[in-house]
């Protein structure tokens, strides 16, 4: 849960593919790379498409497909024949992938190899429908999935036994959570076999002629009390502040207020008295309001909690954007005793 081992994971695979099937909803003409999909596995059946003509590849005018992009991803140890899960997409402008069907498409790794084939009917988490001018939408149409819809062709080359140290990774790098996971790692075996390297490295060193699934199985079975870092997070485009629940807080006084400045213009109609030799006119009327908030404030004493702080800041109606300005000018001051994340 807080760590995982280093070279077993996880790889991403992608493919690009032609789904068919649709009715009507499929990439339009002006989508060219569909169209040349389609000539090239025509081709590749034996069926050849005159270049010229009325029945040419230019002339083309198929709506039952879509060209889409595959993405997998390849779980450890995979073997041939695994089956694995895959997300087709649309990358042209198709409406809708409802009732499609994704034909062989070769799914490729990082080094370029064909790691999988996936084949298969989708399945959506939402559709549309249109008549007479009217559609109706709902959820994302043009994204669907395939489960178990790619079988591995070739497996990452990886063995257990060519591993000649066991090299144990944290989630979060901490020295004083490693240095805990190695005493526990070596309370668990029975000897002195695990070795800090890092922050987040813990080397265990296997027996001879051990075998490796089974010291991996005492590993994954340790259990590691993890001290994690105090950390405030924070999303200004949203608003959303995180505080987690090992921040300390110092004493402080916050004095919060906020000067609001509002402009208002107004278009007004100056029109002129009968038989006068005036003409009729906008003019703009602007008004400046400043109003200056009161100042509010709130007492932390010592030993407060983040509870505490949150009560204050509902207290005085402070919103979202009053709360990230406090915790900022909290963390200059030395009054929060945790990292600051803006994301």
């Amino acid at each position: 849960d807080v760590a995982t081992i280093e070279g077993i994971r996880d790889n991403q695979l992608v493919g690009y593919g032609l789904v068919v099937g649709l009715r009507g909803t499929g990439d339009s003409s002006q989508t060219v790379f569909p169209a040349q999909t389609l000539i090239s596995a025509l081709e590749r059946m034996g069926i050849t498409i005159p270049q010229t003509g009325a029945n040419s590849a230019s002339n083309m005018q198929v709506k039952n497909m879509a060209a889409v992009f595959v993405v997998s991803t390849l779980p450890p140890f995979s073997r041939p024949g695994y089956k694995v899960d895959i997300t087709v997409s649309s990358a042209g402008d198709a409406r809708s992938l409802e009732g499609g069907i994704l034909l062989m498409t070769p799914l490729y790794g990082p080094d370029g190899q064909i790691y999988a084939q996936a084949q298969g009917a989708l399945v959506l988490g939402g559709y549309m429908a249109s008549g007479g001018g009217n559609t109706k939408l709902s959820n994302h149409p043009t994204t669907g999935r395939v489960p178990g819809g790619a079988l591995v062709e070739r497996a990452v080359p990886f063995e257990l036994k060519q591993m000649r140290v066991i090299s144990v990774l944290l989630n979060d790098a901490d020295f004083h959570t490693a240095e805990r996971m190695a005493e526990s790692i070596d309370k668990t075996l029975g000897a002195k076999r695990a070795r800090v390297i890092d922050s987040r490295r813990v080397e265990v060193t296997p027996m001879p002629d051990e075998e490796m699934a089974s010291l991996l199985d005492k590993v994954e079975g340790v259990e590691v009390d993890v001290y994690p870092r105090a950390r405030v997070v924070v999303n200004e485009r949203t608003g959303t502040v995180v505080i987690g629940g090992t921040v300390r807080l110092q004493p402080v006084s916050i004095l919060h207020g906020g000067l609001s400045v509002n402009v208002i213009s107004v278009n007004e109609v100056s029109q002129p008295n009968p038989g006068s030799t005036g003409t009729t006119q906008v003019v703009q009327q602007t008004t400046v309001q400043a109003t200056d908030k009161p100042v509010n404030r709130i007492d932390l004493k010592e030993g407060a909690t983040v509870e505490d702080l949150v009560q204050e800041l509902q207290r005085t109606g402070a919103g979202a954007r009053d709360v990230i300005s406090i915790l900022q000018a909290m963390k200059e001051a030395g009054a929060l005793e945790a990292d600051l994340e803006v994301l």
